[in-house]
């Protein structure tokens, strides 16, 4: 059997031991794992096309703008603007049992990612509606890793090579199983094939300003029903929200990231003034994608290489 490591080798920043343990080995499977016996394959592996799926629920996401964003920084490489990523590859008749697949990928307990029941049949006709009216909100939160599995298994196997970047805007809400606490955190981004990016989750994954719960305590301590959308008032500019403006330009570094998955399997970086940082925060996100709105100087310098 033919080592993959030497290809893993050639990533510059030694990321593939940083992958999280699930994805690690979904990719493994899935990916990988067909090259390890067909070695001849791997002259395959160079990016050569990346594909952007609508969002057809959010009015400011703007593809042509990301995608001209993304050209200017790899020229050489196709870049192509799809359809929303479920209609593009779900067939009707498959609506039934994909609707159940996603009831079974929420998560229904906080705190053990392996507790599973079987969907009932009022969740799984809320995934149907969902998946027959595109500009609909999803209201629950869903396995991220389950979410990926599911949507790569709509890929075909032609395009689930690394040669192709899909990175798939969505606006269900997703989350990851922390170990270390011992529950899920909702995330903005969850890189594979394909990488996922959440429009929701860039509201409400990383945290607001630590006054805005604050606020929200108080209010609540001392009865007072006040509506969300006030509270939000008294903090505007210093999150995103839903619809907002600067949705475009912020998303143009989660693509990034999800590239640099495909590129070198390493998605983010130390430093909070590149666009690669991995924000848990509103104010890191401002600073990274809008105030900064750069690359650090290693990974513009490993991103003109591939060039």
């Amino acid at each position: 059997m033919t080592s993959l490591f030497p290809l893993l080798g050639k990533c510059p920043a030694k990321g593939y031991w940083h992958l999280q343990a699930r994805a690690q080995e979904a990719i493994f499977f899935d990916v990988l794992f067909p090259f390890m016996h067909h070695p001849q394959s791997l002259d395959k592996y160079k990016l050569i096309k990346i594909f952007l799926y609508d969002e057809p629920s959010s009015k400011n996401l703007d593809l042509k703008e990301l995608k001209d964003y993304l050209k200017g920084k790899l020229q050489k490489i196709d870049i192509s603007i799809r359809k929303d990523f479920i209609s593009y590859f779900l067939r009707d008749k498959e609506l039934e049992r994909f609707a159940k697949e996603l009831a079974r990928a929420r998560v229904k307990d906080l705190t053990n990612p392996n507790y599973e029941v079987e969907p009932f049949y009022g969740e799984i006709q809320y995934e149907k509606n969902l998946l027959e009216n595109k500009k609909a909100k999803a209201s629950v939160l869903y396995d991220g890793y389950k979410l990926s599995k599911l949507f790569r298994d709509l890929i075909t196997e032609e395009e689930k090579a690394l040669k192709y970047c899909h990175i798939v805007f969505t606006n269900r809400l997703f989350g990851t199983f922390d170990e270390i606490d011992k529950r899920y955190h909702a995330r903005v981004i969850t890189c594979g094939v394909p990488s996922i990016i959440s429009t929701t989750g860039i509201v409400e994954a990383p945290a607001k300003p630590k006054e805005f719960y604050l606020l929200k305590q108080k209010y609540a301590a001392i009865g007072m029903n006040v509506p969300i959308e006030i509270i939000k008032q008294k903090f505007a500019g210093k999150f995103i929200d839903y619809d907002d403006e600067r949705l475009t330009e912020v998303m143009k570094g989660y693509a990034l990231q999800a590239i640099f998955y495909n590129l070198i399997f390493e998605p983010f970086c130390k430093q909070k003034s590149c666009r690669l940082f991995n924000a848990h925060w509103q104010n890191e996100v401002i600073e990274a994608q809008l105030k900064s709105g750069k690359l650090c100087n290693k990974h513009k310098k490993i991103l003109s290489s591939f060039k």
